[in-house]
């Protein structure tokens, strides 16, 4: 990136042809990895596989570390901390830390989601994160859930995934009656309370009353064992049942549900089983990020912190000079700039695809509030490691100023006096039931992420 003026390379111009072959590998990885991981819980189950074919062992709280110990922590099987204790002095050093959310917009059943009407069977949603919601109407999608039932006896499942599978339906209004919608503003015309899912048409031959509810609850019965009063203490979604699936005639580019955020999650887990580090590494897959980061699996709960305390506690080392010392990645992606919406963007400061991982100094909205902005040396110190390592990268903002914005993990990072900025892959459509990514982007956070735990 040396010269007078700055400019922005493509991947492409500028990649060997073994390099090229590296993101397309390591793009293929990636869409496995996506396609079984549509739910938080899913990530973790899919992280953990990994996790322990690389030689991680689970950890909990009381047991004993020693150096090169290789250790993941499953929190409520929708969060997961992995970890690899290095050979240098955990003070002076402190940790390397990446932190990526595993929770994606979504549609979650309602505690008592089951009604019928005109002749249809329906469940009642209540939708998850920042979603345009007609982008859900008509669009399929496949059911994810985890029930635990009144004795106890816990079942997840997965229907509409498989080709064999039938799949679900939010209804959208015909054209030839939609005049009184076009004259309405967007956020007017679809309701929450629209959002809800056809899940059965035939009536059972069991009951006098309800006969289409009572139908669905007897398949779900006879598949499941399961009752209507089950749905109190379940977790379901309604997530698109699309696979991800290459894009244009050369490939580039990756569709699929969910980049956002696993397409830094996922860089970041490898990145780290990968990790030859002699320092302390860590990665955060978190949940919750979608909603504010709340709840016991989110970025605001004590978790993190007590872990780290934990580590130090097993070296006799200060949690408060190892977290002033520690640097993080908050691997969270951003948007790329799209040519079909180009009055939102700032055309010099948002990231284009397929010129590598943005790095954001800072995020938020407006007069960047509800943000970490970083200093000056990491965003220096981040430069250098990126050209060292050969690292396609460019910086980045979400949108013009004043119109919007968003928020990530690392100010609550950034609380505990940990060194944090933002880096990720640019997404088009993000949080659209359908994302587009480039696998140059996706590739080059994945490089980002080793050079960082280097």
């Amino acid at each position: 990136m040396e010269g007078l003026i700055y400019k922005k390379q493509n991947f492409y111009d500028i990649a060997s042809e073994k390099e090229i072959k590296d993101a397309e590998n390591f793009a293929g990885e990636y869409m496995q990895f996506l396609d079984k991981a549509k739910t938080e819980r899913e990530a973790c189950r899919e992280a953990v596989i990994l996790a322990e074919q690389a030689g991680f062992k689970q950890f909990d709280f009381g047991q004993k570390l020693k150096k090169g110990d290789k250790r993941y922590f499953l929190n409520h099987n929708k969060e997961i901390i992995l970890f690899k204790i290095g050979s240098n002095n955990l003070e002076e050093a402190g940790m390397k830390i990446i932190g990526a959310h595993i929770d994606s917009p979504r549609l979650d059943l309602k505690p008592n989601p089951v009604f019928e009407e005109g002749g249809m069977c329906y469940f009642k949603t209540h939708y998850y994160g920042g979603i345009r919601k007609y982008q859900y109407l008509t669009s399929p999608l496949s059911l994810h859930g985890a029930v635990v039932k009144a004795n106890g006896e816990k079942f997840e499942f997965v229907i509409g995934e498989n080709q064999d599978d039938p799949i679900f339906y939010i209804s959208d209004l015909l054209p030839h009656l939609s005049q009184g919608q076009e004259e309405q503003k967007l956020r007017e015309v679809f309701s929450g309370e629209q959002l809800n899912l056809v899940v059965g048409g035939k009536t059972s031959k069991k009951q006098k009353e309800q006969k289409l509810k009572n139908n669905v609850l007897e398949i779900l019965k006879s598949r499941f064992g399961m009752s209507d009063a089950d749905f109190m203490s379940s977790e379901i979604s309604a997530v698109p049942m699309h696979k991800a699936r290459e894009v244009g005639f050369d490939r580039a580019f990756i569709a699929g549900y969910g980049h956002d955020d696993k397409s830094c999650a996922y860089p970041a887990l490898r990145a780290i089983l990968e990790s030859k580090s002699d320092e302390t590494v860590m990665v955060w897959l978190v949940d919750k990020e979608e909603i504010g980061s709340e709840g016991n699996t989110g970025a605001q709960s004590k978790l993190f912190e007590d872990l780290i305390d934990e580590i130090c506690d097993n070296f006799n080392a200060s949690p408060r000079k190892v977290r002033r010392n520690s640097k993080c990645l908050s691997a969270d992606v951003t948007s790329a700039y799209d040519p079909n919406y180009s009055t939102v963007f700032d055309k010099t400061n948002v990231a284009q695809v397929s010129c590598g991982t943005c790095i954001m100094k800072y995020d938020g909205a407006k007069g960047k509030s509800d943000s970490n902005d970083a200093s000056a040396e990491l965003m220096g110190e981040l430069r250098k490691a990126m050209e060292e390592a050969g690292v396609l990268w460019q910086t980045g903002e979400l949108g013009r100023v004043d119109l919007g914005g968003g928020g990530t993990i690392s100010k609550f990072i950034a609380k505990l006096n940990i060194d944090t900025i933002d880096i990720g892959v640019p997404v088009i459509s993000m949080h659209a039931p359908y994302e587009l990514i480039s696998k140059a982007d996706l590739y080059s956070t994945y490089k980002a992420f080793k050079a960082f735990f280097k």
